[in-house]
């Protein structure tokens, strides 16, 4: 399944002129407040209706200014998740769930065992949501858009309203979303941790225009987007397969490519698990030398591929580290005094503290 979108249009004195591909799985759409996230994914909803382009999925044309094509919202096979949950408070979870299948007069080809058994939500059903957590109602809503039958998931900030305690519990299930339907899906975010576990492409957005975009994991190794992405957020998406654990010490042993080896504080995988883990460039360190005798648990020998200089006391680095893309953050003062160049061979260290739960992903 693949997602066109090439939309132009004036919204007040705020003007949209956005234009990105996506394939299968999580699409993210990541911008400050007032980027046109939203925007955008209601033209692609048929909420808002563009003044020229075209949206199509699959190549179907959803709209279409040239040749006339606007399909209505309810015959586009969307599913909506919004921020908060928008549950009918009278009706009780099993009625919410199968209300959109019913209000789109769909054919309900969606296995409503396995959608509640993907989401968690089988022991809800007889319950009210004035009785669930806000968790569990943003499950209950996700399930209802599944149960819709869409050719097309859009969720807006989904975890927007929900603390911290309640995002860690339903992220393991938007990636089983992901990973199990087979749905493309437009995620809305300005959270950095949650595009950067979900998200297979990425699309920055900033006053209404598209920065860049591509598979998520080329994006964040982009020193071109440090800004886009946020200073302190600045990250490197590594990927890897658990292949042991040191049980005593609450580590799990990630390689990245048989060789080379990080040490993950995590009891919640298994070996053969692949994960994705996001590095801060502020939690990486570089050394001219192997260092001994040192805390650090995580010590990668990699080759510096690109730097970034500007006004600012540092300096961004982009390093190979076993084939994958690694970001550093370092002192101008530092990086003068260890002569750091182009196809300079160096030393990561990064703390196995700084790689938690909040940066791990199931999926790599």
């Amino acid at each position: 399944m693949s997602l066109e979108v090439l939309v132009r249009s004036r919204l007040g004195t705020f003007e949209i002129d956005a234009a990105f591909e996506a394939g299968t799985g999580v699409t993210a759409l990541f911008g400050n407040s007032g980027s046109g996230k939203t925007s955008v994914l209601k033209m692609i909803a048929g909420l808002v209706r563009p003044q020229t382009g075209r949206i199509r999925v699959d190549g179907a044309a959803l709209y279409d200014s040239d040749g006339g094509v606007d399909v209505p919202p309810h015959a586009r096979r969307i599913g909506m998740v919004f921020q908060d949950a928008r549950l009918f408070p009278h009706m009780s979870v099993s009625r919410n769930l199968t209300y959109g299948r019913w209000a789109g007069k769909r054919k309900g080809s969606a296995d409503f065992k396995r959608i509640t058994e993907l989401l968690g939500i089988g022991s809800l059903l007889g319950r009210y949501p004035g009785t669930l957590s806000g968790g569990e109602k943003q499950r209950v809503a996700i399930g209802r858009a599944l149960l819709a039958d869409p050719a097309l998931l859009l969720m807006d900030e989904p975890l927007a309203s929900l603390d911290q305690e309640r995002k860690r519990e339903i992220l393991p299930y938007l990636e089983e979303v992901r990973d199990e339907t087979g749905l493309p899906i437009v995620y809305v975010s300005h959270e950095v941790d949650e595009v950067a576990r979900l998200a297979d492409t990425l699309v920055l957005l900033s006053d209404g225009k598209v920065l860049g975009s591509g598979d998520a994991v080329d994006v964040f190794s982009k020193l071109e987007f440090g800004p886009a992405l946020g200073r302190h957020e600045a990250s490197a998406l590594l990927s890897g397969t658990v292949r042991g654990f040191a049980a005593d010490y609450g580590l799990c042993e990630v390689s990245l490519d048989g060789e080379h080896t990080l040490y993950v504080v995590n009891d919640r995988v298994k070996t053969g698990d692949r994960l994705r883990m996001r590095i801060k460039a502020r939690d990486v360190a570089l050394s001219l030398k192997a260092p001994e005798g040192v805390s650090i648990r995580n010590i990668l020998p990699g080759v510096v591929v690109s730097f970034a200089l500007d006004d600012s006391p540092f300096v961004e680095i982009v390093l190979d580290v076993a084939g994958q893309m690694l970001r550093a953050r370092i002192t101008r003062q530092a990086f003068d005094e260890l002569g750091i160049s182009a196809g300079l061979p160096v030393f990561a260290m990064i703390k196995s503290v700084a790689i938690g739960q909040r940066m791990l992903s199931g999926r790599a």
